[in-house]
């Protein structure tokens, strides 16, 4: 195995690119690092984006924010701008792992490792969040739910990296929440997971994104739902629809932590709850 630690993201894209054999990108190493002493992934190439400073910075732009892939998640708790305008972002990164996970764990690797229950990832698409994605010769910006493909699997070509993820700047009167339920109160992974962000006007709910995590092969961003929630001021029938859309985006799995009907059951709870924290967040009467 070879390790490489380049200066410039330029430098990260050229190393993958050249790569014949299996090339993995080191952000804060906490899934990559365990995946390889469990033997489930063997490296040729391990490309650390550490010292890369455009990778490492967060900024604060006209139009957002822009959070480097290196960046971990004791950093981004740390922003007082970022927690300001997107809490259910910081607060879903902050789930993941422990304190001392928290000073080396990124949100761009939490989604580049395409697990169904990856915290940061409902709530990133839940605040509209984007990609910014080099290779060779070529930058793109892509939404958050456009990256992951299924478990394990990204739309990522290779020579390609994350090198930024993007927030907006949110229009007045917004506000977002994140909430999982886990068979343990720390250091578990979601049994289910959900983000809301919403605008209101007057009170009423003028847009809304409603996105489901560890429900189905990747997060499941639900547009009936969002659409439940939309002309109303989260009374009952709003409500009761939100939790019949979440029901029905749902598509998850029996498995040793929850069963398919008992995930089901439990998004439609997690969404009326977190739409109540986004609603009293964006300025409507709690």
């Amino acid at each position: 195995m070879r390790y490489e630690s380049p200066a410039t993201t330029k430098e990260a894209v050229a190393l993958l690119a050249k790569e014949k054999g299996a090339a993995f990108i080191l952000a804060g190493g906490t899934d990559l690092l365990v995946r390889m002493k469990m033997g489930l992934a063997e490296p040729d190439l391990v490309v650390d984006i550490k010292r890369i400073p455009d990778m490492n910075t967060i900024k604060t732009t006209q139009t957002g924010f822009r959070i480097g892939a290196g960046v971990s998640g004791a950093q981004l708790t740390a922003h007082k701008a970022i927690n300001k305008a997107w809490p259910g972002v910081v607060e879903a990164t902050h789930l993941i792992g422990s304190d001392q996970i928290q000073g080396r764990c990124t949100m761009a690797g939490n989604l580049c490792n395409a697990s169904p229950a990856a915290d940061s990832v409902p709530a990133m698409i839940a605040a509209g969040a984007k990609a910014i994605v080099v290779g060779k010769g070529k930058r793109r910006t892509v939404p958050v739910e456009k990256i992951v493909t299924g478990p394990g699997k990204t739309s990522l070509k290779k020579g390609e990296v994350v090198e930024a993820i993007t927030l907006p700047k949110p229009a007045k009167r917004t506000g977002d929440a994140y909430l999982r339920f886990t068979p343990r109160t720390e250091m578990d992974i979601a049994v289910v997971g959900v983000g809301i962000s919403m605008t209101l006007e007057r009170g009423v709910v003028k847009k809304a994104r409603v996105c489901l995590g560890a429900v189905a092969p990747t997060a499941v961003l639900v547009p009936a739902a969002a659409r439940a929630l939309v002309g109303s001021k989260l009374d009952d029938a709003a409500l009761n629809k939100l939790v019949a859309a979440c029901a029905k985006a749902c598509n998850p799995i029996d498995d040793k932590r929850g069963t398919a009907a008992y995930r089901t059951r439990v998004a439609g709870v997690l969404a009326k709850r977190a739409a109540k924290i986004a609603y009293k967040r964006a300025g409507g009467a709690a």
